[in-house]
């Protein structure tokens, strides 16, 4: 016969399910977490870029951004304030000397050169006419002075005369003073004259050279507008690629404003620009190296220029091989410029898992794991990076950026 249970026992016998169940519970989400380690930290070697750390140098290098100029390029101005009549060319059109490119219409320019011509013949024409008369007021002059010597010499003989006769007791002293008197006043008279040819001399000379400066400046800007009415008709004068042109026919151009640009693509040079928080790290003849796709080229800082706009410092580059195919005009590059390098030391490629802090965690791969590993970084450029502390030559290390497992002591590897 059936007995009633007791309270106590009924509650016992309801903790022994509950602890049953939980423990059942705890062994399913133990067993849940562990399939889960086990499987994500399972990685499949397809999919990781392993390298081997080897012995080597390794350049220091500051990443910069750069475009690809044309070496040399022809600037033409406008040689004179007129308007684009005619464009013969388009931008990207080879040309050679004798090509023509454009043409401004001369017809004021023209019309101001002609009057300055007349002006010239004017001011020969004065200079003929001023010699004529200071050849003609100099003559004057030494006439007078010949004619004074004349008198000059009359008068003395009238003084010896006058002296003559008052010795003989036919005259007066007055008459003797009175040709001495006259005598000085003529010498006098012709030391006068004497100086005013020595001061007319001087002033057609001066007169002369100030006519002849005036009327050679006068030929020299006339020749100056010549040369600018022929430079009116833009020309190529070498051979080249026009890489700009001022296409607005009907439009005014003013004296100096830049028509057209033609660029010889047989050599380029490269315009780089950095942060100038790297500005005291930055100098000419600094090693550089310019990156075209998978491509390399190696340059040398020529010029940092002084001056810092949006907080970019610029320099200029130039090449070891100008003529690379690999360029095109106003090609962006990437730049990279050595600050310094080290020789003999543990390096490996750079990648993804090297970018961050000096010293950084990575995965070290050993067999069919990948074990994470503290290593310190020292020099590194693009496609190397210097391993002071953590890895020994011949380790394999995994460059990918394995941030999802920086929880996990090592990865377990498929294949």
């Amino acid at each position: 016969m059936d007995r009633d249970l007791s309270v106590q026992e009924l509650k016992r016998r309801s903790r022994k399910k509950w602890i049953g169940a939980v423990a059942v519970l705890l062994l399913l989400g133990a067993g849940w977490l562990g399939t889960r380690y086990v499987f994500a930290s399972r990685v499949s070697r397809a999919d990781l870029r392993i390298v081997t750390a080897e012995t080597g140098s390794v350049e220091n290098t500051l990443a910069a951004s750069g475009e690809a100029l044309p070496e040399l390029e022809q600037v033409f101005t406008s040689p004179i304030t007129a308007i684009i009549k005619e464009v013969f060319l388009s931008e990207g059109t080879p040309v050679k000397p004798g090509d023509r490119i454009l043409e401004l219409d001369k017809g004021e320019a023209r019309l101001s050169f002609e009057k300055q011509k007349d002006q010239l013949e004017l001011k020969r024409n004065a200079i003929a006419r001023l010699r004529m008369e200071l050849a003609k007021s100099y003559f004057d002059l030494r006439l007078n002075d010949s004619i004074k010597v004349l008198r000059i010499g009359h008068l003395r003989a009238g003084v010896e005369d006058a002296r003559r006769l008052h010795k003989a007791g036919g005259g007066t002293r007055e008459d003797i003073e009175k040709a001495e008197l006259d005598l000085r006043i003529a010498e006098l008279e012709k030391r006068q004259l004497e100086n005013d040819i020595k001061v007319k001399q001087q002033t057609m000379r001066t007169e002369l050279r100030e006519s002849e400066l005036q009327a050679s400046i006068q030929e020299k800007e006339l020749s100056l507008q010549e040369s600018r009415l022929r430079l009116a008709d833009l020309v190529a004068n070498r051979p080249g690629v026009l890489t700009w042109l001022n296409k607005a026919v009907g439009t005014t151009v003013r004296e100096g404003e830049a028509l057209a640009r033609l660029a010889d693509l047989k050599g380029y040079r490269i315009t780089g620009s950095i942060s100038d928080s790297y500005a005291e790290q930055v100098r000419a003849g600094m090693d550089a190296t310019i990156r075209v796709g998978t491509s390399q080229l190696k340059g040398v800082v020529t010029h940092v220029h002084p001056t810092i706009q949006n907080g970019v410092m610029t320099f200029d580059v130039r090449l070891l091989n100008p003529s690379s195919p690999l360029l095109r005009p106003k090609q962006k590059v990437e730049l990279f410029l050595t600050t310094s390098a080290v020789a003999g030391v543990t390096r490996v490629p750079n990648g993804a898992a090297f970018k961050g802090p000096k010293v950084l965690d990575v995965f070290v791969v050993s067999g069919d794991k990948a074990e994470r590993r503290t290593v310190e970084t020292g020099a590194a450029n693009f496609d190397f990076v210097e391993i002071r502390r953590g890895l020994r030559p011949g380790e394999k290390v995994i460059l990918n950026d394995l941030s999802e497992f920086k929880n996990l002591r090592e990865l377990h590897l498929t294949e």
